[in-house]
Parts: C-alpha cells; sequence; structure tokens
C-alpha cells in the first residue's frame, strides 16, 4: 500500500515531527532519548509481549516538569500521536524508523544508535519475560538477528564473541530489514503469547534491589 503516512490521521506531519524534536533535544541530558531513541522504544513496545502503559514508558522520555499546562498537553498529544502511529504504519506495512545523523568525513549519515537504544529499552521494560522466551525459544532470537546486529555495530548493545563490524552494506542491508523484523516479532507474540508461567515470573518483584542514579546508558539484557 502507497498510501502517505502524511495522510493517517494517527501520524505526524513533518512539523509536528520537528517540534516533538525541538522539545525533546532542548529537555536532554545524558543518556535520554532523543526522537529516534523515543521511536525505538514505542517501536519495541508496540511488537512486544504485554502491554505497557504510558505511565510506565513516560519517565523513560520526559525528564523535567513541563513549563505550563498547555507545553504539558502538547508535548503528551504529540507522544501519542507517535505511538498511534507505529501500530497504523505496521498494519499496512508501511512501518519506517526514524533514525539520527552522525557527521562524517564524508557527511551526514544515518545511524540506527538512538532507534536501538529505545528498543532495547522497551524490551528492558518487560525484560524477564523477554530473557526467558529468548533463551526458550532460538526462533524468536533468529528474528531479531538485524536489529540485533546494528545494537552490537552501534555498541548499543554486547556481544559475548567477537563482532566485526558490518560493513555500509551489511549496515544498510539490516536497516532494511527493520519493518520486516517488527511485523514477524509482531506476529510472533501474537502466535505464541505469554504463558501464565511467564506472566507470573514477569509479575514477580527484584530481588536485588535498584539503586538511585542516572538511567542506564547501555542496555544489553536481551542479548545472550
Amino acid at each position: 500500500m502507497n498510501t502517505p503516512k502524511t495522510d493517517w490521521p494517527s501520524s505526524l506531519d513533518d512539523n509536528e515531527l520537528d517540534e516533538l524534536d525541538r522539545y525533546l533535544r532542548g529537555h536532554a541530558g545524558d543518556g535520554d532519548l532523543l526522537l529516534d531513541g523515543v521511536h525505538g522504544m514505542l517501536s519495541g513496545l508496540a511488537v512486544g509481549p504485554l502491554h505497557v502503559l504510558p505511565e510506565e514508558w513516560l519517565p523513560e522520555v520526559l525528564h523535567e516538569p513541563f513549563a505550563d499546562e498547555e507545553e504539558g498537553n502538547r508535548v503528551l498529544a504529540l507522544l501519542a500521536k507517535l505511538n498511534d502511529s507505529i501500530s497504523a504504519e505496521l498494519d499496512v506495512d508501511a512501518y519506517e524508523p526514524i533514525l539520527g545523523e552522525v557527521d562524517t568525513a564524508t557527511g551526514p549519515m544515518l545511524t540506527a544508535a538512538g532507534w536501538c537504544e529505545g528498543f532495547s529499552r522497551a524490551i528492558d521494560l518487560r525484560a524477564t519475560l523477554w530473557e526467558k522466551r529468548l533463551a526458550d525459544d532460538p526462533h524468536l532470537m533468529e528474528l531479531l538477528g538485524p536489529v540485533m546486529a546494528l545494537a552490537v555495530d552501534e555498541g548499543v548493545l554486547s556481544a559475548e564473541a567477537d563482532f566485526a563490524k558490518l560493513s555500509d552494506d551489511e549496515y544498510d542491508e539490516c536497516l532494511a530489514q527493520v519493518p520486516m523484523v517488527l511485523g514477524a516479532v509482531n506476529q510472533y507474540w501474537h502466535e505464541h503469547p505469554a504463558t501464565e508461567a511467564e506472566l507470573e515470573i514477569e509479575a514477580k518483584p527484584s530481588s536485588v534491589e535498584e539503586e538511585s542514579g542516572p538511567p542506564r546508558q547501555r542496555s544489553g539484557h536481551w542479548v545472550h
């Protein structure tokens, strides 16, 4: 389907994307997600095993009080619209990841680092369930292969074995497969939903007390 995304009520137009990008950049500290990271996180949540409520993921995005009620309502509306657009795009096979840019000697290049960081944080929000299923079912790990390759290449995730850097062509190939990966993972969880035993494990509080401090910049829970 070639329907332009700007024609969908749930999709942000370029001006709205720029507005949300400016807000996030203006209120981001070290390790905080920017627009590409927020998109990666919401994408991971959209295709994950369990619904994650906004009150769980918003703390990964918003770190300062709003200037006023108007600003708060506007930013929350843009985030909600971005979130809704992901499922809409996946439904019609028109999903595209929002990527960042890095300056190189030959000019700016697209990077999946921020998107992958956000995706890994989405998995962290349901880490126990993801870890168990990844350990029990190699097929899920296989489905995630291109995203994992990008994440390891960008240093977002660590690999136990030595990992050769992707060539430019390999990197582009993995990027091109991201929409297919999300569709496949989404279908996987629909066909193989979390079991009662997995849900019980996920619901148990962690035995490790988390100390207060800055958010993690690297996750890596789902790489074994």
